[in-house]
């Protein structure tokens, strides 16, 4: 089986011309030119880009998906390219109905007609992994009105098969394609499986939806649906249905009294909320998985993918955002060597003098035509330049910008996301470095400080007593560095005591 695919994949690449946009410009160009002139019964007329874009929907869903996560990685692929595949739609004809009651019974080990006191058989939404279906609970089981997500039957194996096929070509194209070690083709398909794996696991994305809930509870911007756990299993998952417009259907959004402005800037807020203050977003925000409830809200579906970041991360994000709009170049070389993304002999004047010349044009324009999303694109072009590694969670989180600022100038075409933005970073940079920072950088540190502290008599004369002089010039390089920056705690601790005595006693 996986030679007759093996087949179609080097059919299909050859239809379409996959061979000469990946060896036109090697040494054995000539070759490949001349093996073209032979099958002269293919068409090469169209782009490059459409040309690849048709081959990857003519292999099916799973090369489909490869093909968007291409889109994403526009630090790797040409604009042209990453432009047309992002036109690929994950959609699939709808397996079965027969088949997803099967997959209910297999995983609750009942009928559905069991389960639930209604079950729609017509889907209402379809895709490469998975199937939605509206549904009914039980009336002992509260009588919800829910969403009943199925993952396609056997995906596992048929998956697995493709990605193995993958991870081949890759390695060919490593091998024979000049540019193959620089763009890492097995990695970015190591990615994409990981990625895919995680999408198979719908208790997962259970989970994912879940922890977006809590992060918006009684928020007044974005509704995310309830998760009803008791349904929910590795293949299934159930949550609350959920009603709303489209965000797509503009005009009927109008008629609904629905200010889109409003509307638009209320989507940058989420999504900086998301990102800056808990580090966990929505990573899939196109329109098909946003919907607006009747009081305007937002109401995100579709949790299969979220990117997360650490307090690093958001230091790192929000500097760079602000020195940029700032014009504060330097500042931006500065921040990629501290955070260990440039390594620590990058020339900060160099690096700076390659971020000026790729920025500068873009301030020429006014604030409200800036884009946030291609701001970090040239900065990870010029990255890769001072062999910068771009790190996978803010690849995701450049996709997510795009997507988002696509979204509100398509509800508001005079949406200025900067002035929109950049109150929320700016007030998030204060409570970093403020006092309110401190104070809760020591609530976090308090606990292991208790734990240590009284220890640390003890540690000293476990290793001074140590009979390996060896090991012994380490550990004292730890405990004198613990030992300064508990005497810094120390030190803050008695001023906090101080400014409470003197504000009691004034």
């Amino acid at each position: 089986m996986r030679l007759f695919r093996l087949l179609k994949i080097a059919s299909v690449a050859s239809r379409f011309g996959l061979d000469e946009m990946v060896l036109e410009h090697e040494p054995s160009g000539r070759l490949v030119r001349l093996a073209n002139a032979l099958q002269f019964w293919r068409d090469l007329s169209a782009p490059r880009a459409e040309r690849l874009r048709l081959a990857l929907e003519s292999l099916g869903p799973i090369f489909v998906k490869f093909g968007q996560v291409l889109s994403t990685r526009r630090d790797l692929m040409p604009a042209d390219i990453a432009d047309e595949l992002a036109k690929l739609q994950d959609r699939v004809p709808p397996f079965p109905s027969e088949l997803a009651l099967r997959e209910i019974e297999k995983a609750y080990g009942r009928p559905a007609s069991e389960v639930f006191a209604e079950f729609d058989p017509t889907p209402i939404a379809s895709a490469s992994i998975a199937q939605v279906h509206f549904a009914r609970l039980r009336e002992e089981d509260g009588g919800h009105d829910v969403a009943v997500k199925i993952l396609r039957p056997n995906m596992l194996s048929v998956i697995e098969h493709d990605l193995a096929l993958m991870d081949s070509l890759a390695m060919l194209l490593e091998k024979l394609w000049s540019d193959g070690k620089r763009l890492k083709p097995r990695e970015v398909v190591a990615e994409f499986a990981k990625y895919l794996r995680d999408e198979l696991d719908l208790m997962r994305e259970a989970a994912n939806a879940s922890q977006l809930r809590r992060n918006f509870t009684d928020s007044k911007l974005l509704i995310v649906p309830e998760v009803h756990w008791d349904f929910c299993t590795s293949t299934v998952m159930v949550m609350e249905r959920m009603q709303g417009v489209p965000i797509s259907q503009t005009e009927r959004l109008r008629r609904e009294g629905i200010d889109l402005s409003k509307l638009s800037a209320a989507g940058v807020e989420i999504f900086f909320t998301q990102v800056f203050r808990d580090g966990f977003f929505h990573a899939d925000m196109h329109p098909g998985n946003i919907f607006v409830a009747a009081d305007g809200r937002y109401i995100a579906l579709d949790f299969g993918i979220v990117g997360t970041l650490t307090d690093s991360d958001k230091n790192y994000l929000a500097q760079n955002f602000l020195a940029f709009f700032r014009r504060d170049y330097k500042r931006v070389a500065e921040a990629h060597i501290e955070s260990g993304w440039a390594p620590k002999d990058t020339r900060v004047d160099e690096f700076e003098a390659a971020i000026r010349a790729v920025c500068e044009p873009i301030f020429d324009r006014p604030l409200k035509d800036i884009s946030f999303g291609k701001v970090l694109l040239r900065l990870f072009q010029t990255s890769r330049r001072f062999n910068v590694e771009i790190q996978p969670q803010l690849v995701m989180l450049q996709k997510t910008l795009l997507n988002i600022e696509g979204l509100g100038r398509q509800l508001d075409p005079e949406l200025d996301l900067w002035t929109t933005a950049k109150p929320f970073l700016e007030r998030w940079m204060s409570e970093q470095v403020g006092w309110r920072g401190l104070l809760r950088t020591f609530k976090q540190e308090a606990p292991y400080l208790a734990r240590t502290l009284p220890q640390l008599p003890r540690l000293v004369h476990h290793a001074l007593s140590r009979p390996d002089p060896v090991s012994l010039q380490p550990q004292l390089d730890r405990l004198v560095a613990a030992q300064r920056q508990q005497n810094r705690w120390l030190a803050i601790i008695a001023l906090l005591l101080a400014l409470l005595v003197g504000t009691l006693y004034a």
